[in-house]
Order: C-alpha cells, then structure tokens, then sequence
C-alpha cells in the first residue's frame, strides 16, 4: 500500500474557509483522493445555540419573512462574507435612498479568496439594506432591496 501525499496547504486553506463561512464541513475531490475536513461542534452543547443563525441584524420573523419574499427583493447568489465596499477606505457601494442602475455593483460576496460583485437585478432606489459589512451571507439570503 503506497502512501498518500497530502497538501498541508490546502487543508489550511479549507479550515480557513469553514471559519470564514461558518461551514461545519468541507470536501474536495482530485480523481481518487479525497480531503474532507469538519469542524468539531462540542456535543455538549445546547441544540438551541448549535442551532442559533449566525445572522447578526437583528430582525422580527415577520419582517424577515416580508423582506424576502418583496419583489425587490436581491438574493445572494451564493455562500460567503459580504463587503459593503471595495477595501476598508473606501465609501460603501450603495446607501439607503440610493438611485442604482441595472448591472451597477451593490456589495461583493467573498467566496473561496474570490471576490464577485453582486450587480443591481433592476434600476431603482434602495429602500433598505438587509446586510452588514463583513457578515457571513448563505445563498438566498436577502441582502438589500430595490423599489
């Protein structure tokens, strides 16, 4: 039985990529190895904190409910951690009362060390911003809406 070469690189990076997402688990493939790295959850812990969304906005159900389902509503398109500007120095993309146009960028979702702008579905104003910077978003995951 000949011995596997493991990257110690790449499991570094994976575990990054569960802190920086709140992922429990990751698993990638290369033809016939395979890497899964998870992360230890105390068994001891209360379901109700294992369990507990990691959203940090403080919203009622009824208007989380009401939020996601507007028509103006802009979904995340995918799992990551949402940046309401370019770098640190610079103003945000968007701010409420904010006239945006098609395609114009809203915020940036960071998504394996990559970063993808998050472009206006429609033109209009920004009547409300569902999202902080530097949140964990998941996908479909209300960020901003537009009326």
């Amino acid at each position: 039985m000949s011995k596997m070469f493991v990257d110690q690189d790449v499991i570094r990076d994976l575990a990054t990529l569960l802190n920086e997402t709140d992922l429990t688990e990751i698993e990638v493939q290369d033809g016939e190895k395979k890497i899964r790295v998870v992360r230890n959850i105390s068994v001891a812990a209360p379901v109700a904190i294992v369990a507990a969304p990691a959203i940090s906005v403080p919203v009622a159900p009824e208007t989380a409910v009401a939020d996601k389902d507007h028509p103006g509503t802009v979904a995340s398109p995918m799992v990551g951690t949402l940046y309401m500007a370019a770098d640190p120095e610079s103003d945000d993309f968007i701010k409420i009362g904010d006239e945006v146009a098609v395609g114009q960028t809203l915020m940036i979702i960071e998504a394996m060390k990559v970063m993808n702008q998050i472009p206006a579905p429609k033109s209009g104003t920004v009547t409300k911003i569902l999202v902080e910077n530097a949140q964990p978003v998941e996908f479909g995951d209300p960020l901003v809406i537009i009326e």
